[in-house]
C-alpha cells in the first residue's frame, strides 16, 4: 500500500473531470515510484473512501488507465501496477543477405510469387494508387544455412519501381 495517503491537489487551472483528476493521483503515485510495477494499489472502495469521489469515478478512472496498459485487475484479487512496456527504438532495415552473411553463414532465397494484381482498398490507401489499380506483389523466403528464417510479402507500386517484376531476386535482394 501507498506510504502516504492520497489527496486531490488544488486545481489552479481549468478543471479537469472528476474521473482524470483520479487518473492523473493514481500516475503521480507510479512515476513518482511511490507505486512500483506489480505493486497493489488501494481497492475501489479504499480509493472512494480516499479521494471522496463517486464508486463510478474511481471505476473509470481504473478502467482506463488498465485499458492503457498501466495498470491489470484481477477479479478477486486486486489491481496492480503493470510491468512498464519497453519502448520501440527506431530501427533501420538491412538487406538480409548482408545480415546473414556478416555471419558467416550462407543466404538463399526461394521466390515464391512475383506478379501483377490489382490493389484492394487496404493496399491503394497504402501505396497511393486507386483501387483496381495494377500493384506489383512478391513473396519470397529467405533461407540462413538451408533454414528459413524470413517470408517477405511485399506489395509495390508500379510508379515508384516500374520494373521490379523484371528483377533477379537471387542476385540481388529486394530492400528499401
Amino acid at each position: 500500500m501507498p506510504s502516504s495517503p492520497l489527496t486531490v491537489p488544488s486545481n489552479k487551472g481549468a478543471p479537469a473531470p472528476f474521473y482524470e483528476q483520479v487518473k492523473q493521483l493514481i500516475l503521480n503515485q507510479i512515476h513518482s515510484g511511490a507505486w512500483p510495477p506489480h505493486q497493489k494499489i488501494p481497492s475501489e472502495a479504499e480509493l472512494v473512501a480516499q479521494l471522496g469521489f463517486s464508486r463510478m469515478t474511481v471505476h473509470r478512472a481504473l478502467r482506463e488507465l488498465t485499458s492503457d496498459g498501466l495498470l491489470v485487475r484481477m477479479q478477486g484479487v486486486g489491481t496492480f501496477v503493470a510491468e512498464p512496456k519497453g519502448q520501440a527504438a527506431l530501427f533501420e532495415v538491412h538487406n538480409i543477405a548482408d545480415e546473414i552473411a556478416s555471419r558467416g553463414h550462407e543466404h538463399r532465397l526461394e521466390v515464391i510469387w512475383l506478379k501483377s494484381e490489382t490493389a484492394n482498398g487496404e493496399q491503394s490507401v497504402a501505396l497511393g494508387v486507386r483501387e483496381g489499380q495494377p500493384v506489383f506483389h512478391s513473396l519470397i523466403v529467405h533461407f540462413e544455412n538451408d533454414v528459413p528464417v524470413q517470408i517477405e510479402d511485399r506489395y509495390v507500386n508500379p510508379a515508384v519501381a516500374p520494373h521490379y517484376l523484371e528483377q533477379d531476386f537471387s542476385l540481388e535482394t529486394p530492400y528499401l
